[in-house]
């Protein structure tokens, strides 16, 4: 039996809006009548972020995105170009699987320690990166204890979802002196949880460096830690950076993403 001959298409949409993007997409192939009601902007906008609106309209350069697009052509060019949000220093952009919420703070939306001394930080702009701006650790010799932190409100985060923090990064030039690469993360809610670290780099010399991931855009990640968002009422997530050691070469961050664990 044909369910599109004996249900009315409002009520498809309605049953398809509570499968996945991936089942809609699928049952968009089966037939005119379905992928009329998979492609239609009922369904899409239930795979949306249920404050997607307020999200864009915070991104003035692409706030015309809500009513240009059809909901399905906004749900993947979110999924595919992240657009900037907080003044520019974060991103925002959704996970393509489910339409989980993911978002980076840049560079210049970290709180980073030492950042206007120019002999430790330097500001610049690259051309691969989606901030007008990143920060080159450019030498760290009298002292090794450093820290680079991201702050997020756990209510912007997608609920139920576990989320894991990556320090989004690139070497640079290299640095005479070279002894040994260490940074030490953690990933907890502020003032809870936060004695939990976790050593990121080794020496490279001695090839320890398998955590290290290369990215689609060009960059390199590193995971520094998990958390569960249950019902975003948690209050602050931090994730840090701590006890930077000597490098062997600069190191240029972009930012720090949160994003779903398995997305």
């Amino acid at each position: 039996m044909d369910i599109t001959n004996v249900l009315p298409a409002g009520c498809i949409s309605h049953i398809i809006s509570l499968t996945t993007p991936r089942d809609a997409c699928r049952l968009a192939v089966v037939s005119p009548a379905l992928k009329s009601a998979a492609d239609s902007d009922v369904v899409w906008e239930k795979f949306l972020p249920s404050d997607y609106k307020l999200i864009i309209s915070s991104s003035v350069s692409d706030s015309s995105l809500i009513t240009s697009l059809s909901k399905k052509d906004l749900y993947f060019y979110l999924c595919h170009h992240p657009i900037p949000v907080n003044n520019g220093t974060m991103s925002f952009e959704l996970e393509k699987e489910y339409g989980k919420k993911c978002y980076m703070v840049g560079a210049r939306g970290l709180c980073i320690e030492w950042a206007s001394t120019p002999n430790c930080w330097k500001w610049t702009s690259l051309p691969e990166s989606r901030f007008p701006e990143v920060a080159e650790l450019v030498y760290l010799m009298y002292f090794w204890f450093c820290e680079v932190s991201a702050r997020l409100d756990t209510r912007i985060l997608s609920h139920r979802t576990n989320y894991a923090a990556y320090l989004v990064f690139q070497f640079g030039k290299p640095i005479s002196g070279f002894q040994r690469t260490r940074i030490v993360s953690g990933v907890y809610i502020e003032g809870i949880n936060d004695k939990g670290r976790q050593r990121l780099f080794q020496d490279p010399c001695k090839n320890t460096l398998q955590l290290i991931q290369d990215r689609k855009d060009g960059w390199m990640e590193i995971e520094m830690g998990e958390f569960f968002n249950k019902n975003g009422d948690d209050g602050t997530l931090l994730c840090s950076l701590h006890d930077f050691d000597k490098f062997g070469t600069s190191l240029i961050i972009q930012g720090i993403e949160v994003r779903p664990k398995n997305g």
